[in-house]
């Protein structure tokens, strides 16, 4: 498909913008082997999985919800991750909402001996890397107050990534 050419767009002020209530719901993972990857997503981080169909997929939340996860084996079943080099997705983001709920998760991680890929302040954000069984990689994050979120001199959002201190979600 080809998207006609816009001349200078200004995507910072579009004409039509998204309402600004729509939000990301779940993201539905392709993964190798579907119990494999619910030791991880239930066993390790904690969701509670909140519906099977047969063998080959499963979904899981927090709080209630119907699904924040899904979990499907369909066209991967003993599949490997994509390699390097390929389009798709970089990570899928799992929100916190308090530093403290993200250091709970950290220890959950280090409980299980599952190895980050990074961690990192971004200024707007607290931010823990890994990938999941399957290679597909996770952000667990806390969002500070948009207050809180820093800005450049002209008033625009200025993210940075730095080091995490690990000491702002309890941990020494």
């Amino acid at each position: 498909m080809v998207y006609p050419a816009v001349a200078d767009p200004d995507y910072r002020n579009p004409s039509q913008p998204i309402d600004p209530g729509v939000d990301i719901g779940h993201v539905h993972l392709r993964v190798a082997d579907v119990e494999r990857a619910l030791d991880f997503y239930c066993g390790v981080l904690g969701f509670t999985l909140t519906q099977r169909m047969g063998r080959r997929a499963a979904f899981v939340s927090a709080g209630g919800y119907h699904h924040h996860i899904g979990l499907n084996s369909w066209q991967s079943e003993g599949g490997g991750p994509p390699a390097p080099g390929h389009t798709g997705l970089f990570h899928a983001a799992i929100r916190y909402p308090s530093p403290q709920s993200l250091g709970d998760a950290m220890r959950r991680l280090q409980q299980a001996g599952w190895p980050l890929t990074g961690a990192a302040d971004h200024g707007v954000s607290l931010a823990l890397y890994l990938n999941d069984p399957d290679g597909n990689g996770l952000e667990l994050y806390w969002d500070r107050p948009q207050a809180d979120w820093p800005l450049d001199n002209d008033g625009e959002m200025a993210m940075v990534t730095e080091p995490l201190d690990f000491r702002l979600l309890g941990i020494s």
